[in-house]
């Protein structure tokens, strides 16, 4: 019988395993699966040796959800032969606008003194308007920022805004792809999944339909779907 492939997800900004929940409990009959932990290393760099050091030898499936896509894409660069499909969710292959920059260091400065009110500016554009409010989502969201708290959220917003141009490596890679992305995501919106499933040669993208930004929290079903059919369909 053929082993199961083995899925490696990796998470957001101040996000855990909780993060891909539903994922997780519906690829469990046909995959093997573990979350890597992107709150320890100081930059991009580290993040993935640590989540190389840790992944199994055999080719995996790497799925990246935000900085976890930013952190795929640095694999990628790495040590592609380790990856036999990629998924990108919610993500881009762009570098950090100056905009977005001084947005990101607006919310450092006021998580020096009210992570809560740093969790309430971000929800917003997190979330899709009628999801929010939902405890499954604001419970999870909420949980997982106060979990792992303000010196991890400072030390990824710095790896975020420092995070190299990733779109002339798209052409490089081989392996199968899948992009996944909100309909109405507001940090990393539609043209920046559709500009990397045009540079991807084996890219699929798939849009979900009433999601935000967490596509995996929005629409759990829906990207638990996506990820089962795809997978399933793989030769990893």
């Amino acid at each position: 019988m053929k082993p199961k492939p083995h899925v490696l997800f990796l998470p957001g900004l101040l996000s855990d395993a909780s993060l891909f929940q539903a994922q997780v409990d519906a690829l469990a009959a046909v995959a093997t699966t573990g979350v890597a932990d992107l709150t320890l290393a100081d930059t991009l760099e580290g993040m993935a040796d640590s989540v190389l050091a840790l992944a199994p030898r055999d080719p995996f499936v790497l799925v990246g959800l935000s900085l976890g896509g930013y952190v795929a894409f640095e694999i990628m660069r790495r040590a592609p032969g380790r990856v036999c499909a990629l998924a990108l969710i919610d993500t881009s292959a762009r570098p950090e606008s100056a905009e977005a920059s001084a947005a990101r260091k607006a919310l450092m400065q006021l998580a020096g003194t009210d992570l809560e009110a740093v969790f309430e500016a971000m929800l917003p554009r997190l979330s899709h308007p009628e999801r929010m409010s939902q405890p499954d989502v604001r419970g999870v969201i909420h949980s997982m920022m106060t979990g792992l708290g303000k010196g991890v959220f400072l030390r990824q917003q710095r790896i975020i805004m420092e995070r190299p141009d990733s779109r002339p490596d798209l052409a490089r890679i081989e392996c199968p792809t899948l992009v996944i992305c909100g309909r109405e995501d507001l940090i990393t919106p539609p043209e920046m999944a559709q500009e990397m499933a045009r540079g991807i040669r084996h890219a699929r993208l798939c849009m979900v339909e009433e999601s935000g930004h967490l596509s995996t929290l929005d629409q759990p079903d829906e990207v638990a779907r996506l990820l089962l059919d795809w997978i399933t369909s793989l030769g990893c």
